[in-house]
């Protein structure tokens, strides 16, 4: 049974259990063989799994209404199997960035490293469990990556369907590892401007989370060429939006809706087009002192208001939010030219 269409659902809602079926069903053959390989696997079996199950699954989506776009079948059980392959890609991702950034908490449980610490930690094993959670964690979204590939190609479609996917499929996944690195080295640089932050979110976020899922069902439905560029000029402008959005939600976000604590990603000092159009517009003396508390492992709960204040008061919030507002805006301009596509 495929995605129902019922209009008074929302997008991810229609999509959402199918995909969260067939995850479940795959992790459960997967969890069987790793267990066959040794018991001990199971607590590392446990903390990918508890990675998986929460999110939004909005590559999913997105690749599903790419094929629907796209003139695919709403009832196809493969792409929902191939759709479902990019949470194991957004799960490897999210496990080696929770090392990369040494977060405490991903979706307000112990990131995948943390938690791996903590397993060596109770069990009083010899060494630093520190050491062990972080190369635990990186063994396990390794392990993501290799069964988002495989999920995507036992996903029943042809060869030759799966091969025209793979061009859409494999530029995702370069991307999103690009991004990353640049986002990483963003950091260590100290760079602080709008084009660096927004050259970040076109690639770890923009492409990664619309644009590239929604050539992906399009290619599997047969159209990439077709329609590739009028998903692109939607995919790209909404991606940015939404990346945008989720920067503020990162400093003044709720943390029991974001998973995160208050201020999290000014404690990772992290570029943001946020911290770009602080850096920007505030005044010399308070750019200066807002620079060097961006990123501080001492950050004080004092400081962090002080931040915000600064983000608000200077204007760099409400220019976000415009932005925001002006790529949303272009994304639905880019969505109307689909209707005078013949589908």
């Amino acid at each position: 049974m495929g995605p129902s269409s019922s209009s008074s659902a929302s997008p991810v809602s229609v999509v959402r259990p199918d995909v969260d079926r067939a995850l479940a069903a795959f992790g459960a053959r997967n969890r069987e063989r790793l267990l066959q390989i040794g018991g001990e696997l199971s607590p590392a079996v446990d903390a990918l799994e508890s990675m998986l199950s929460g999110g939004k699954r909005l590559r999913p989506t997105f690749a599903y209404w790419g094929w629907r776009g796209a003139g695919g079948d709403a009832g196809d059980e493969r792409i929902v199997q191939a759709a479902a392959s990019l949470e194991y890609l957004q799960a490897c991702a999210l496990v080696h960035d929770d090392v990369i950034d040494n977060s405490d908490t991903r979706r307000g449980l112990p990131a995948t490293h943390k938690r791996m610490a903590k397993l060596h930690a109770d069990h009083g094993w010899n060494g630093d469990s520190e050491g062990f959670g972080r190369g635990a964690a990186i063994l396990i979204g390794d392990l993501c990556l290799v069964w988002s590939d495989e999920m995507y190609q036992s996903s029943g479609f042809s060869p030759e369907t799966l091969l025209a996917g793979r061009v859409p499929f494999d530029a995702m996944r370069t991307e999103v590892m690009a991004g990353q690195y640049l986002d990483t080295l963003e950091q260590v640089r100290g760079t602080s401007t709008r084009e660096a932050a927004l050259r970040v979110m076109h690639y770890k976020a923009a492409k990664y989370t619309v644009e590239r899922p929604l050539h992906l069902g399009a290619a599997l439905a047969g159209r990439l060429e077709e329609l590739g560029p009028v998903y692109t000029d939607y995919g790209v402008t909404l991606g940015i939006a939404f990346q945008l959005r989720d920067d503020v939600l990162g400093v003044f976000g709720d943390p029991s809706t974001t998973g995160k604590p208050a201020g999290d990603d000014l404690r990772e000092g992290k570029r943001t087009l946020v911290v770009a159009e602080t850096l920007e517009r505030a005044a010399s003396t308070e750019a200066d002192r807002f620079r060097s508390l961006l990123g501080a492992p001492d950050l004080t709960a004092e400081s962090v208001e002080w931040m915000c204040g600064l983000i608000e008061e200077c204007g760099a919030l409400a220019a976000c939010e415009e932005i925001v507002s002006e790529y949303a805006d272009r994304a639905v301009t880019a969505l109307e030219h689909l209707s005078l596509i013949h589908i």
